[in-house]
This record gives C-alpha cells, sequence and structure tokens, in this order.
C-alpha cells in the first residue's frame, strides 16, 4: 500500500509541527514580553529632561519598601518620578493593554483580521459626547466642569461610547439573528450617523472649540495622574482579567458559528460577554487618553503572526504588546519635540499605518 495514502503531505505536517510548536513556546513568549514591558516601562520612566538611571529607579520604588541606604536621591528626581512620569507610565501600559487584548477579542469575534473597536461604535460614540461637552461647557462658561469636575468629559466620553456599543447591539438583536454579521452592518450604520453629528457640532464650533475638538481627537497622555490611573484601572483590568477565560470559546468560533454551536458555545453569551469587556477597556481608555489607532489592530496582527492562531495565548500576549507598543510611543511623543509634545494619536499612526501595510503584503505575497 502506498505510504502517501496513510499520510497527510509533507507541508500539512510540518503546518501541524509548527503550529503546536508555537502553542508550547506560548508561555515562555509571554514571560519574554513581560520582560519587555518592564525595561520598556523603566526606559520610559527614566527618560526626558530630567534622565532618571536604572539604579536611581531601583532606589526610588525600594525606599518605600523598606530598602533604605541603596543612594540619595534629589528630591527634583523623587517628585518627577512619582508625580510625573510614573503614573503616566502606569496609564499608557494599562490603555495599551486594553485596546491590544480588545482588538484581539473582536477580530476573533468577528473572524475579521481588520475588526476593531470602531466598528461596534466604541469610538465614535466617545468623539460625540466628548464634542458634545466641550461645546456645552463653552456655552455656558464653564459650568458643566463646576458641576461634573475636572473629569466631566472622560465621564461623558466614556457614557458616549457605552450607549453607542448598547444600541448598535440592541439594533442587531431586534433587526437581525444577533450575529457577527448583523453587528458589523449596524455598527456601520451607527457609525455614519454618529459621525454625521460630530461633523455637525464640530462644524457649528468656534475656533476655541475646535481646537479643543482637535487635540482630543488626536489622543494624548498629558493630562495622566494617578487619579486617572484609579479611574480607569477597574474597567481596563475587567477587561484584561476576562477575556482571556473566553479564549478556548473563540478558538471553536473560529470553525464556523454552527460548528462552534455543536461543540457547546453559548454564541449569544459570547458576543456578549466579548463586546462588554472590549468595551469597558477600549471606552475607558478613549474617555482618558482620547482617540488612539492602530493599537489594537496592528499589535494582535504581529501577535498572531509570531505565536500563532490560539486565543488563550493571543490575548495575553496582544494586551502586553499592546502595553509595549504605547509605552514607546508615548516616549517618543514628549520626548522628540521636547518641551511641546506629539499627539500620540499620530506617533501610533505614523508607526502603525506602514507596518499594517506591510502585513497585508506580506499576507498578499504568501497566497500566490
Amino acid at each position: 500500500m502506498n505510504e502517501s495514502i496513510l499520510m497527510p503531505p509533507d507541508n500539512k505536517l510540518t503546518k501541524h509541527a509548527n503550529y503546536y510548536s508555537f502553542l508550547r513556546k506560548g508561555p515562555m513568549v509571554l514571560w519574554v514580553l513581560f520582560l519587555c514591558l518592564l525595561i520598556t516601562m523603566a526606559f520610559s520612566a527614566g527618560l526626558g529632561a530630567v534622565n532618571i538611571t536604572i539604579s536611581e529607579i531601583i532606589t526610588l520604588i525600594a525606599e518605600p519598601l523598606g530598602y533604605e541606604g541603596l543612594q540619595i536621591i534629589e528630591e527634583q528626581k523623587s517628585v518627577i518620578f512619582w508625580i510625573i512620569r510614573l503614573p503616566r507610565v502606569m496609564l499608557s501600559v494599562l490603555i495599551g493593554a486594553g485596546l491590544g487584548i480588545s482588538g484581539a477579542a473582536l477580530q476573533g469575534l468577528f473572524r475579521n483580521p481588520v475588526a476593531d473597536a470602531g466598528l461596534i461604535g466604541v469610538t465614535s460614540g466617545a468623539s460625540l459626547f466628548a464634542v458634545l461637552i466641550i461645546m456645552l461647557n463653552a456655552r455656558f462658561l464653564g459650568i458643566v466642569n463646576e458641576y461634573g469636575g475636572a473629569y466631566t468629559l472622560s465621564l461623558a466620553a466614556f457614557t458616549g461610547a457605552a450607549l453607542t456599543t448598547f444600541l448598535v447591539y440592541q439594533l442587531s438583536t431586534i433587526t437581525g439573528n444577533g450575529g457577527a454579521a448583523t453587528i458589523l452592518l449596524i455598527g456601520i450604520a451607527i457609525n455614519a450617523l454618529v459621525g454625521a453629528f460630530t461633523g455637525l457640532m464640530t462644524y457649528l464650533a468656534s475656533d476655541d472649540q475646535l481646537r479643543s475638538i482637535t487635540f482630543w481627537s488626536l489622543g494624548s497622555l498629558g493630562g495622566a495622574s494617578w487619579t486617572a490611573v484609579a479611574a480607569v484601572a477597574p474597567f481596563i483590568l475587567l477587561s484584561v482579567l476576562g477575556l482571556p477565560l473566553l479564549g478556548k470559546s473563540l478558538n471553536l468560533l473560529v470553525l464556523g458559528e454552527s460548528q462552534a454551536r455543536a461543540l457547546g458555545v453559548n454564541l449569544t453569551h459570547l458576543r456578549r460577554m466579548v463586546i462588554l469587556l472590549a468595551t469597558l477597556g477600549v471606552g475607558a481608555s478613549v474617555a482618558v487618553a482620547g482617540t488612539i489607532g492602530f493599537i489594537g489592530l496592528v499589535v494582535p496582527h504581529m501577535v498572531r503572526n509570531t505565536l500563532g492562531p490560539d486565543h488563550r495565548t493571543l490575548l495575553k500576549a496582544s494586551a502586553l504588546g499592546g502595553a509595549i507598543v504605547l509605552t514607546l510611543a508615548d516616549t517618543l511623543s514628549r520626548t522628540l519635540t521636547a518641551p511641546s509634545e506629539i499627539p500620540i494619536g499620530i506617533i501610533t499612526a505614523l508607526l502603525g499605518a506602514p507596518f499594517f501595510m506591510y502585513i497585508l503584503w506580506k499576507q498578499k505575497t504568501k497566497q500566490r
């Protein structure tokens, strides 16, 4: 009997061997990414107008833990590290992780490699409510901030993201079966409608309002503080800790909705949980930092090309990768033109767009 009948072709054997090899390497790669994140955080916290060395950072962190006498640190460096640099680094890590893991989860849910949070209305809803608050605040001479506090804009943006996403999901269940294709179509329609309202208000805005709207839409971590970190941490941590629990179901969904349902996946529950957790992570991020593009789109692609399609590893690695990329992007945004800052949305677009085009070109060449 011909052995080729009993054995799959060599290229299939190689493909399966490489896939399972990547699965075995998953935990090791996660630890490597975590180590890279720590190095990136230390690099970012130390770089600036006043440089802080690694040994000084270790001393600054060790002293509150009871280790004294390592070396004497200037008071100026201590204030810069604890009040300015570290909150900004922590905020960039949280936001990057939330954007990265949410993008990977939504791509798995929709089985679409170019899906991101913008498709379900998170970004457009946050932008609409942010523009509304900016215009109302100017119209009523600051009375909005007087009653709502300094975080009125962030709260409004998060509310807009949540309400728009909820509207998209509810309409998908009313007009269809609530499937992925229906959600995408409804999301496109709602995004267009919300974008039209945002454009109308932008058209009616004054010059000062336009400046505020523009800077918010470009994204920035310039207002980072421990209060901001504490405000977004619960929402983003829920997303980062909750989405990996859905990794096995997302793996089965790759086989198709009918096959996944036959294997015991509750598709309605899966869609609700992925959309809810992704909205929490992205909505909180957009509310604090404005619109930051390409993190949730490019990072999952990079991780998937390296580790394979297993969502149990892909989601965690996307969170770590997003944190690394956004921390590096924020470091560039505040150091390239110091003492002024480049909006971080510009940095991520300049880095992400060419890389995404390279990924698409590489995949195209592989198919030939």
